[in-house]
């Protein structure tokens, strides 16, 4: 297949560019998405990241919400979770407060984050991942770095063509849109994912990476932000340029070893590999209050009901974990975390919810609390959970009490069973964060 070859992502079909390089529209269908770059059959590193992942599966599952801007998040004192492109047009973000996104739209759809049905879908798009390469790098629920290197003859073409059909297949088949960003290194895959959302498909080479990345912001560097942004930028540093134009060892001497790998993704050199093995370092889940709570018993049954969705997790992984982390937020907007090491790894709610609320304990000093969460850490395999001892002589009543009411909740929802502490859990309208 030629490299001057200009495919269209609408029909999938392929022609020459012309002396004066490629044409506007396809000359099939007429669709102007074509995808023309002279190294593009060369390339095969790729990002593939889910159109505005969350908004984009609710405006599947609810048409009439597709002309809306929708907001996914919940509660007065929550933040934005993502929100659709219409959204965005109002200035609308991620992590933005809600009360700030109502403001500046206030005629937004709000729906309420709905976990499980995310990771479902998120899924569905990883097996078509893995149906084109085992080299799949997951990096969250919708996006994944993917090394397609020596596909050509599984899949009779190359990897950018390979990934245009992946992409169509996802809209049609799941209903929702990705993006993919296509270069020979992870760096500049991922930069190239976002130069055309939604349903963009672009392409960095090795030609060009240098002159691309000149004139671009340091805070585009991978690793870099606000703060350091601010650094560089005070040392002189304001563009990638600037970096390029520095010796690399000079570099190293002002920056330490921050500097070289500075210099060497400034340069486009980014030498890690794509590795499916990227395991979960813990599992949490927190919430934002719409009123500061101060009282311990308030503080607990949050605390359970966390507890709860945290060991739901970690038992339908197949996980478990070592140590558990306490983590609140003043209403000023101060962090604190307490964290302690578990006798032995755990799935159980009640386990992680004792071990928390000691933690809990400790700090419930009267403040004001905007937000608490629980996470567990140091994960291990299912089967090394809850082993017990001579000494541990309640634990088989405890597992078998769990596994009673996770069987009731499957059947009948996870309202079906309420532990007396937890009754009332979190309240209507407050956020609640996976």
């Amino acid at each position: 297949m030629s490299a001057a070859g200009v495919l269209c992502r609408d029909c999938l079909r392929e022609t020459k560019a012309g002396v004066n390089g490629p044409p506007s529209r396809c000359s099939h269908c007429g669709s102007p998405r074509l995808m023309w770059h002279p190294e593009r059959d060369a390339l095969s590193i790729a990002h593939i990241d889910c159109d505005a992942f969350y908004a984009a599966v609710e405006k599947r599952d609810d048409p009439s919400l597709r002309d809306h801007p929708v907001i996914i998040g919940g509660g007065v004192r929550g933040v934005v979770s993502t929100c659709c492109y219409i959204a965005r047009t109002y200035g609308v973000r991620s992590a933005m407060p809600m009360f700030k996104a109502r403001s500046l739209c206030p005629d937004a759809k709000i729906v309420k984050p709905d976990m499980a049905k995310y990771v479902s879908v998120g899924r569905q798009v990883r097996a078509m991942m893995l149906e084109l390469t085992p080299l799949v790098e997951p990096i969250s629920i919708d996006e994944a770095f993917l090394d397609l290197s020596g596909t050509e003859r599984l899949h009779h073409a190359s990897p950018a063509v390979t990934l245009a059909r992946m992409a169509q297949r996802i809209e049609k088949e799941i209903g929702i849109t990705v993006s993919v960003g296509l270069s020979y290194c992870k760096f500049l895959a991922k930069i190239a994912s976002d130069l055309d959302k939604p349903r963009g498909f672009s392409i960095i080479g090795k030609q060009e990476a240098k002159g691309f990345l000149a004139d671009k912001p340091v805070g585009m560097i991978w690793g870099v932000g606000k703060v350091a942004q601010e650094r560089l930028q005070r040392d002189g540093f304001s563009t990638i340029g600037d970096l390029q134009r520095c010796d690399e060892t000079d570099l190293m001497r002002k920056l330490g070893p921050e500097g070289q790998r500075l210099w060497r993704l400034a340069n486009g050199i980014d030498t890690r590999s794509v590795s499916p093995e990227r395991d979960a370092k813990s599992v949490s889940s927190e919430t934002t209050f719409d009123t500061d709570i101060s009282d311990l018993g308030e503080l607990e049954k949050r605390l359970l009901w966390l507890s709860e969705k945290v060991s739901a997790r970690l038992k339908s992984s197949g996980l478990s974990g070592g140590n558990v982390t306490l983590k609140l937020k003043t209403r000023d907007f101060r962090l604190r975390t307490r964290a302690r090491m578990l006798p032995e790894p755990t799935q159980l709610a009640g386990r992680i919810f004792e071990a928390g609320r000691e933690l809990l304990a400790l700090e419930a000093d009267g403040a004001q609390f905007r937000l608490i969460g629980i996470g567990v850490g140091h994960l291990a395999d299912a089967t090394e959970a809850d082993r017990g001892d001579l000494v541990d002589t309640g634990l088989a009543k405890e597992k078998a009490k769990e596994a009673a009411i996770d069987a009731l909740r499957a059947k009948f929802g996870r309202d079906a069973v309420v532990r007396g502490l937890g009754f009332g859990g979190a309240r209507k309208g407050e956020e609640r964060k996976p």
